[in-house]
């Protein structure tokens, strides 16, 4: 069983760090959304000093990271009535909500409306619900025919890939278990997205670590990763309680 230590927090040049002290081999830090808060995974034995230093070779990419989340557009909390704005491929729509007598429902209109069939008396959790199962089914629709595809040009073989909603992670992917993770947000944004999403965590399968051979690796199989990251980062997030 891996040990996860909570390291506690320090604070270098003005900016808290939490240090988490695990099982791994490598230094990593993280700056996480909706405001950048800076995470450090951090071998067990290694000690403050080497996070600080960390940190400080870091600084000029962390504020940078703080910035863009800063400027990233932020949905307020979605109540899943009719007018809100929802997302969908990239695209914004408008949500009509429609009581009815029938089986729960959403189909997309005109590039433009969403609609979303529910039972009379359908209250905000169910709704939201309703349309998270429906992101679910579209993500899970869309992964076979991808996977295939990156499988054969990476030459690696992945053995599950499951959805689930992800509070700092846009993918995560276990290399032992050859298991990705998406984050259901993905159904969210343009599919260029959940390329680059999933073409990252499977080039995991052939280097663990964000090294240089990770970014040459990225560079090869897919060469315009960066245009399709930074297109992530400019989409809108939504509301969430963010928490580590």
């Amino acid at each position: 069983m891996s040990i996860e230590i909570d390291g506690g927090r320090i604070e270098v040049a003005g900016i808290p760090v939490e240090i988490v002290r695990k099982e791994i081999k490598n230094l990593h830090v993280g700056v996480y959304p909706p405001s950048g808060r800076v995470r450090v995974a951090v071998p067990l034995l290694l000690d403050d000093e080497a996070v600080r230093l960390a940190i400080v070779s870091r600084f000029g990419w962390i504020r940078r990271k703080q910035a863009e989340f800063q400027q990233q557009e932020r949905q307020s909390q979605r109540e899943f009535v009719t007018g809100e704005s929802h997302y969908f491929e990239g695209r914004r729509y408008r949500l009509d909500v429609i009581e009815r007598d029938a089986r729960a429902a959403v189909k997309p209109r005109n590039n433009t409306i969403l609609e979303l069939g529910v039972r009379p008396n359908t209250d905000r959790k169910a709704r939201e619900a309703v349309l998270h199962r429906w992101y679910r089914r579209h993500l899970r629709n869309q992964l076979p025919p991808l996977i295939g595809k990156w499988e054969s040009k990476l030459g690696v073989t992945v053995e599950d890939a499951r959805i689930k909603k992800m509070k700092t992670l846009w993918g995560s992917c276990n290399v032992e278990a050859k298991r990705i993770w998406l984050n259901l947000e993905l159904a969210k944004k343009p599919k260029s997205c959940l390329v680059y999403i999933l073409v990252h965590e499977m080039v995991h399968l052939h280097e663990r670590q964000h090294n240089d051979r990770f970014h040459e690796l990225m560079d090869k199989f897919l060469p315009q990763w960066r245009s399709y990251r930074d297109e992530l980062n400019r989409a809108p997030l939504a509301h969430e309680e963010w928490r580590y």
